[in-house]
């Protein structure tokens, strides 16, 4: 059995059992990858996949467990390699972080430009995405970082860590009825058409819970994943916005009206994770420490070394997080 033949496998599940296009992107000929799977399989007397003609059609039930272990030993020794580039040079390498186009708008710019000032000689790579994705792209270590607000904890295989809390405004064009209320209630909010998140996008659901909590049907008429895109279609007429806080600018935003809905709904909880077994680089510490400064590398060794995310979340029992 050859680490070259475990690599193949694992990328055509990866690449939706597409030879051709695994081919590519491992810059190999379509027949070499055919041949070596074939030996694979030989090799262990059951097939990984099933086939229909010259091209494959599943996974077997054996072929899940084979690419789970291929994935592991492979994702292993993609950490010796790390390993080696850390004690070669510590202030060189890459970083891939998977994330929402609004981390990645309103909130990372001042951390990445912080973080290329200190690490010039590092390559940075953004993936944006939906939570799912994000996700999923640290499981199969696409990305090193998933930075998200939705759908981290359905992944058991990512260490995940509190980064902040934060919370929604409502925006108003500067005509609208609802700027002369002093404090907005949810009913008076459920009156008029909404534009917001697609559901798993930025909190979307701690929005959804709370107009269900007081029995109220919101007419969202309008739902998008980048909050430029909500405000755009604020400014159209179309609805009263619900955005995240943060992604409110009142220079560039001048022409809208901010209403703080602190009080209406549940506070989320943005979070950084990464795949459990993952060597970290120093300078992987320090960007986690430039987004969350209370995560420091004593703090992010300790999450590590539990057995789970419930017992590491105990460590972040007695930690204000940070309010955006």
């Amino acid at each position: 059995m050859k680490l070259q033949q475990l690599r193949y496998v694992w990328e055509i599940a990866r690449n939706d059992l597409n030879i051709s296009q695994t081919a590519n992107s491992l810059h190999t000929s379509q027949p070499g990858i055919s041949k070596q799977i074939r030996a694979l399989e030989d090799e262990l007397g059951v097939e990984i996949f099933t086939r229909r003609g010259k091209h494959l059609s599943r996974i077997t039930t054996a072929g899940e467990a084979i690419l789970q272990t291929a994935g592991e030993i492979i994702h292993k020794i993609d950490s010796i390699r790390s390993l080696a580039d850390e004690y070669r040079d510590q202030t060189q390498g890459s970083l891939s972080v998977a994330t929402t186009h609004t981390q990645c708008r309103y909130v990372l710019p001042p951390v990445i430009s912080q973080f290329i000032e200190k690490f010039p000689n590092v390559s940075l790579q953004m993936h944006q995405g939906t939570p799912k994705q994000i996700a999923a792209s640290a499981v199969d270590g696409v990305a090193d970082f998933a930075i998200a607000t939705e759908a981290l904890e359905l992944y058991r295989d990512l260490v995940m860590m509190p980064c902040y809390r934060w919370n929604r405004a409502i925006l108003l064009p500067k005509s609208h009825p609802l700027c002369e209320v002093s404090k907005l209630s949810l009913r008076q909010i459920a009156e008029f058409p909404i534009v917001t998140y697609t559901f798993g996008f930025t909190g979307r659901s701690k929005l959804d819970e709370a107009f269900k909590a007081q029995g109220l049907q919101p007419q969202v008429v309008f739902t998008a994943a980048d909050a430029d895109v909500i405000k755009t279609y604020v400014r159209l007429g179309l609805g009263i916005g619900i955005v995240a806080k943060m992604a409110h600018d009142p220079v560039v935003d001048a022409d809208l009206v901010a209403v703080d809905a602190s009080h209406l709904f549940e506070a989320s909880i943005t979070k950084i994770g990464f795949r459990r077994g993952t060597f970290l680089r120093s300078y992987m510490f320090d960007f986690m420490e430039i987004f969350a400064p209370h995560l420091s590398k004593d703090l992010v060794l300790a999450v590590t070394a539990t057995a789970s995310n419930a017992e590491a979340e105990l460590l972040f029992a007695e930690i204000e997080l940070p309010r955006r």
